[in-house]
């Protein structure tokens, strides 16, 4: 896997504050974490105990995302914005399972996403990781990796998946997540979701808290998120809680969640309000 200058400097490593991709893979049974990331957990599910069952829930998603992709939508390369640190089966694992010719270049701003990336796809030819902040979308288009393993004059997969909430309004979210898939060809897909509210007072709550905390994050309502997805064909059962998204019994189990927080596994069974709401679209 080249390096193409993304040069990692442990000092530069950001263990001051939580960053997304850790404190979201402590929850999916990760180990890859600090201190603050797991206090920074606890501290929001006091308020929002649901997000245990939404990280969670998200993950499975991406598998049966992934799965039709490839099976059913015949697509062989993929760009994963914000693509967290490395579990069980990530983007490329479940692509190439189904297709081994798969390409995927995964994008995040962690540097240490960066190296734990690195030491597990050293010997992959097909699958890259590069640092870049998935709001500057010309980096990402810009970077050696990505037109090494991308072709625009085929149909890609460009997903979003669990960070669109942390595109406030501010930073033009339509624009960051429309710049590739309104360059792509037709029968490429977009992949997304984020952390939606039915209640837009719980959800300015919860994005204030988050935001403090020095994650940029913006909860949404259903409607908020959809409008950002018009002139795209919604692939069925379309934007949804994605724990409704084509149901798989068959899908590999996650690992186990960390014994801390085995206590709010299950609560969205009862609170229904706030969940991890998307799906895929397709560019006609």
């Amino acid at each position: 896997m080249a390096n193409d200058g993304d040069d990692i400097d442990p000092a530069a490593l950001p263990t001051a504050v939580p960053t997304s991709a850790r404190a979201y893979g402590w929850m999916l049974g990760g180990k890859d974490n600090y201190e603050i990331d797991r206090q920074f957990i606890r501290n929001t599910l006091q308020g929002f105990p649901e997000c245990v069952d939404i990280a969670r829930q998200n993950r499975e998603f991406l598998y049966r995302a992934v799965k039709y992709l490839v099976q059913d939508a015949g697509i062989r390369q993929f760009i994963d914005m914000g693509c967290g640190l490395p579990t069980d089966n990530n983007v490329h694992q479940v692509a190439q399972r189904f297709a081994p010719d798969v390409t995927v270049v995964y994008v995040d701003i962690d540097p240490i996403v960066l190296a734990h990336g690195r030491a597990l796809l050293a010997d992959n030819a097909t699958t890259t990781v590069i640092t870049a902040d998935m709001r500057d979308q010309a980096s990402v288009l810009d970077h050696p990796d990505v037109k090494r393993l991308i072709n625009f004059d085929e149909p890609l997969a460009v997903l979003f998946l669990s960070v669109v909430h942390h595109l406030p309004d501010a930073e033009n979210p339509r624009r960051i997540l429309r710049t590739i898939i309104d360059r792509a060809v037709s029968g490429s897909h977009l992949g997304l979701s984020q952390v939606v509210a039915d209640d837009p007072r719980r959800g300015a709550v919860m994005s204030a808290q988050i935001t403090a905390a020095g994650i940029p994050w913006q909860t949404r309502t259903p409607a908020e998120l959809g409008a950002l997805c018009d002139g795209l064909e919604p692939v069925a059962p379309g934007l949804v809680n994605v724990l409704d998204w084509n149901p798989d019994a068959t899908q590999p189990p996650l690992a186990p969640v960390p014994a801390e927080l085995t206590p709010y596994v299950g609560i969205t069974a009862r609170n229904k309000d706030l969940y991890e709401y998307g799906g895929l679209l397709r560019k006609p």
